[in-house]
Order: structure tokens, then C-alpha cells, then sequence
């Protein structure tokens, strides 16, 4: 059984292994209430993961530990439990699916794991994983539903409330549900009027529609950028802990998550993985009941693909009015660009890009479209920017 009691041994065990994650206030995102951010990305690893698989590989037999350990992932739980076992000297073997980034390969591998690459996509590394258990006897390590992994992830609890007791709300993000089950559990066992949600990105709810429908539900598809959450199916153990402890389950959309990566880039010079910005975006878009409250968003990890960042943050400024697309279309005749140019320069806002071309079959003969890409402030200086072309006679496509 998962209780208090564990949850504060494993915060015991896992000192020597995690780096303190101290509270940060979160200036900047809003005004409708108090943020704060416990920055897991900063965590050894880039991530929280480090905790579970750091207390259960602690908790195994002297025989266990001898014969080494085996996981599946393509990501945060592989560094991990690489990590750890190199921590207590034990031997490790992950398997991944041979589409894994290069970067995380090579993580996994500089804390000191065996990687085996497998075929396919992260069901056949599991599957692999399981026959390479039973064939060599070594301990697998399940990255959410075992409940020695979901204390160590409930140290986190323990050290908010330690740092701000006076709290009113935790959120964390949802992937099989070990985090938010071992936070939930930590906080409401220590002061029941603590609220705590829980966020997964509408691209795969798993858990909120187990909840949802007072069963374990397996999805056919998944896909979110937020990759670090995107799980099919929930924990068994997972599922209960979040009905007995979480108040509620809310979805964010993307470009939602996409948001508040930017958000924290920008305003807290913080680099956050979709599922730990997750979080972040549930409260900036006003999904949960928080205003006017102090509130702790679990950042829970860092580990974003670069080439994924450059298009996250592109998505980001498209979701909150800070670049547009303006197509106009003209008469073509000397002068229109240099109108349109003015109308732009005077309202203050930056050309990225140009391009004019003739009109199309079926538009006047005389006419052609101008298609410009902008900086701007906000939707507010888009609206600004847009009347006064048309005000000015131009007609916007």
C-alpha cells in the first residue's frame, strides 16, 4: 500500500540521489492569481522521473539488485533509471525504440545504462523488454504503476508543503498518472483542503476518460506534442489513487501547451517539455477554479527535442497574436506596396517576410495578392493593424 509513512522514507533515501527543486514565483503570466512553479526540469535527468525509479531500484533485494534491472521508454524514465542504478552500482539494460532521438540515445547511455534498440515503436521496446525480463531474471522497473515508483514521485508533495504550507492549489500533468498519484496522496494525507488537479492534453485523455467513465479505458490513438504524457492507458493503481485523491481532471489543447512553453521561456528564462508546461496552461487558460488562489504548477520536465522547440515556439507566437499572416489582395499598379508598408510601419509593427504575385484565374485580370508575414504585440495590434488596411481601401483575403 502506498501511505504517508513511505512517501517520507523515500523523501529519506532519495537526498543523495535528486538536486533540491526550490520554489519559484512565476511573475508575468497572470493576474487572476498567484503562480508558482516547482521547477522538476532543473532535476537531475531534466526531469522528476529520477525520483520513482531512483526509490524503487533503493528498495530492491541484495539478489535483485545482483541480477540488474530492465526498462522500456523513449524518453525521461530511461535516464532515470540509468541514473539510479549507476547510483547503487547495479546493472541496467533499456530498451528503446529504434525512432528515439538521437539526444536521449546518448543520454541514456552517458548515466551509464546498456541500451538495446528495438524495432518498431514504444509496444515493441515493451514487449522486448518483458521477453529479455523473464529470459535474463532482471527486476523491470514500470515507469508509473508500481507503488514504490509512485512514492518516490510523491516526495515532490512533501517538499512543496514543506517550502509553502499555506498553498491552496497543486497541479501537475498526467501521463500513466504516477506523479500526480504520489503528489495527491502526499498532499491530502498532510492537509485534505488542498486542492489538486490534474492536467492530460486533449490528444490523449487516457486517464480522464477512465475517470470520466468510473473505468480503466485504453485509447485506440494517442498524439500531442506534449510526448512525455502520451500514454494509451492508465495505471491500475494509478487510476485508484487519482479517483480516492485528485478533485479534478482537465484537458489542454497544443497550442494551449504550446503557450505556455513560450511563457515560460519568455518570462521565466525556463525551458519546459510539453508535458511540464502542461500544467502552466491549464491555469493561464482559465480551465480550473484557481482565481485569487496560491497555486503550484509542477514543471516536470525538459527534456524538448530542439527541433521540436523552434516549431513550438513558431505555434506559440501564432496562438498569441505575436506573428500573422496578412494576404491582401490589390491592384496592380506602382504605389500599393509602398501604402501597405506605411499602414504597417506607422501602427509599429515588423515585417518577417514578402511575397507578391499575380492574381489567379477567375480575380481581376489587373489584380495580384500580397501576402505578408508580421510581428506583432498581441491580437489587439493585429485587429489595429488589419482596420486600418481596410479603412485605407484594402481588401484583406
Amino acid at each position: 500500500m502506498l501511505t504517508l509513512d513511505k512517501i517520507y522514507h523515500a523523501s529519506y533515501v532519495l537526498k543523495d540521489v535528486i538536486r533540491p527543486t526550490h520554489l519559484v514565483k512565476a511573475q508575468s503570466i497572470t493576474d487572476e492569481c498567484d503562480i508558482y512553479l516547482k521547477p522538476e526540469n532543473l532535476q537531475i535527468t531534466g526531469s522528476f522521473k529520477v525520483r520513482g525509479s531512483g526509490y524503487k531500484i533503493s528498495q530492491l533485494s541484495d539478489e535483485e539488485k545482483k541480477r540488474g534491472v530492465i526498462a522500456c521508454s523513449a524518453g525521461n524514465h530511461a535516464q532515470g533509471v540509468a541514473l539510479a542504478a549507476t547510483k547503487y552500482g547495479i546493472k541496467s539494460l533499456i530498451c528503446l525504440p529504434d525512432g528515439a532521438p538521437i539526444s536521449k540515445v546518448e543520454a541514456t547511455k552517458g548515466y551509464g545504462a546498456d541500451v538495446c534498440m528495438v524495432p518498431g515503436v514504444y509496444d515493441d521496446a515493451y514487449n522486448e523488454a518483458l521477453r529479455l525480463r523473464d529470459e535474463k531474471n532482471y527486476t523491470f522497473i514500470h515507469p508509473f504503476d508500481d507503488e514504490n515508483v509512485i512514492a518516490g514521485q510523491g516526495t515532490i508533495g512533501i517538499e512543496i508543503l514543506n517550502e509553502m504550507p499555506d498553498v491552496d492549489a497543486v497541479v501537475a500533468a498526467i501521463g500513466g498518472g504516477g506523479l500526480l498519484s504520489g503528489v495527491a496522496c502526499a498532499i491530502k494525507s498532510l492537509n485534505p483542503n488542498i486542492k489538486v488537479y490534474g492536467v492530460q492534453a486533449e490528444g490523449a485523455p487516457s486517464m480522464y476518460e477512465s475517470i470520466k467513465q468510473g473505468k480503466i479505458v485504453t485509447l485506440d490513438s494517442v498524439s500531442t506534442v506534449a510526448d512525455g504524457i502520451q500514454v494509451k492507458e492508465p495505471g491500475e493503481h494509478t487510476f485508484e489513487y487519482i479517483k480516492k485523491y485528485v478533485d479534478d481532471i482537465v484537458t489542454v489543447s497544443d497550442d494551449e501547451i504550446c503557450s505556455a512553453i513560450l511563457k515560460l521561456i519568455e518570462t521565466q528564462k525556463m525551458i519546459a517539455e510539453g508535458a511540464g508546461a502542461a500544467p502552466l496552461a491549464a491555469v493561464m487558460f482559465n480551465k480550473l477554479p484557481v482565481k485569487g488562489k496560491k497555486v503550484v504548477c509542477i514543471v516536470s520536465g525538459g527534456n524538448i527535442d530542439v527541433t521540436i522547440l523552434s516549431r513550438v515556439i513558431k505555434r506559440g507566437l501564432l496562438m498569441t497574436g505575436r506573428q500573422q499572416t496578412v494576404c491582401i489582395e490589390l491592384q496592380d499598379k506602382p504605389g500599393q506596396l509602398l501604402a501597405v508598408s506605411k499602414i504597417i510601419a506607422d501602427l509599429g509593427a515588423n515585417v518577417i517576410s514578402i511575397h507578391h504575385e499575380r492574381a489567379s484565374e477567375g480575380s481581376d485580370v489587373t489584380g495580384c495578392y500580397l501576402r505578408i508575414v508580421l510581428e506583432t504585440k498581441n491580437y489587439e495590434h493585429v485587429r489595429e493593424i488589419t482596420k486600418a488596411l481596410t479603412d485605407a481601401g484594402f481588401k484583406l483575403v
